[in-house]
């Protein structure tokens, strides 16, 4: 009998070092405003992204101590509570955009650089 999974897996990674992997990724996008990755990889920083953004805009105790379990890095979660939050207060949704670039070099692989709107 097969057995069907109704979430993603990206490889065969163990599923610790995966969520390492998102959270590492998710904290470059919040120092830098920008990260280019794989097509497929773009999009767990995606859904990541827009979570922390989301919980950002609250600004409370709770949601910088959720924050923080995703993003491991005082400076990166102050810089997401007081810089990023609040630019993003008003806006209901929609805080970052992945855009497709070249394929990498090495092995052909599409590549994607997911960013943040600008207001």
């Amino acid at each position: 009998m097969k057995l069907y999974v109704d979430h993603d897996r990206y490889g065969e990674a163990p599923q610790f070092a995966l969520v390492e992997a998102v959270h590492n990724s998710v904290r470059d996008l919040v120092r830098r405003k920008l990260k280019e990755s794989g097509d497929d990889w773009a999009s767990f920083v995606f859904g990541s992204g827009e979570k922390l953004i989301t919980k950002a805009r609250a600004g409370t105790l709770h949601a910088r101590r959720l924050a923080g379990k995703h993003v491991h890095k005082r400076e990166a979660a102050d810089k997401l509570f007081q810089e990023i939050g609040p630019k993003f207060a008003t806006r209901a949704g929609g805080y970052t955009r992945i855009l497709k670039i070249a394929h990498r070099k090495g092995d052909g692989a599409e590549m994607a650089r997911i960013e943040l709107i600008e207001n």
